[in-house]
């Protein structure tokens, strides 16, 4: 369901609070698949609307540093920096020495981000 008008704030608030209503059903019955197939079309319908409303209002912008990127990207996956760097075929020590500025990443370490991190090339490029 795309929302095609601009939801307003008292929108989104009676549709955050029907969408937790019925979250709770959910767990006063156990489980999504014990909800009615109305219910579950509800539940989506307020879930879109809270969605497209914070989509819009609540922007976390990207980091613009390497070592912003890296460590969310690390939060995102659960990685330890030890566990990256195997990843990405490099040492604890190079990684943490690019991470610190104390080395400039090779072109072979931003593509290793790239390809195993997914982390947008021109966005590496431009930051490197």
């Amino acid at each position: 369901m795309i929302m095609k008008k601009e939801v307003t704030k008292k929108k989104f608030a009676i549709a955050e609070e029907k969408m937790n209503t019925i979250l709770a059903i959910v767990d006063k019955k156990g489980g999504f698949d014990k909800l009615s197939k109305k219910e579950l079309a509800e539940l989506e319908k307020q879930t879109q609307i809270v969605k497209a409303y914070e989509n819009l209002h609540y922007v976390i912008p990207l980091p613009q540093t390497l070592k912003g990127i890296i460590e969310l990207k690390m939060f995102e996956n659960k990685l330890k920096q030890k566990e990256l760097a195997k990843m990405l075929n490099t040492t604890d020590t190079k990684l943490s020495e690019i991470m610190n500025n104390k080395r400039k990443p090779s072109l072979s370490f931003i593509q290793a981000l790239h390809k195993i991190l997914g982390i947008d090339g021109n966005l590496l490029l431009r930051i490197a």
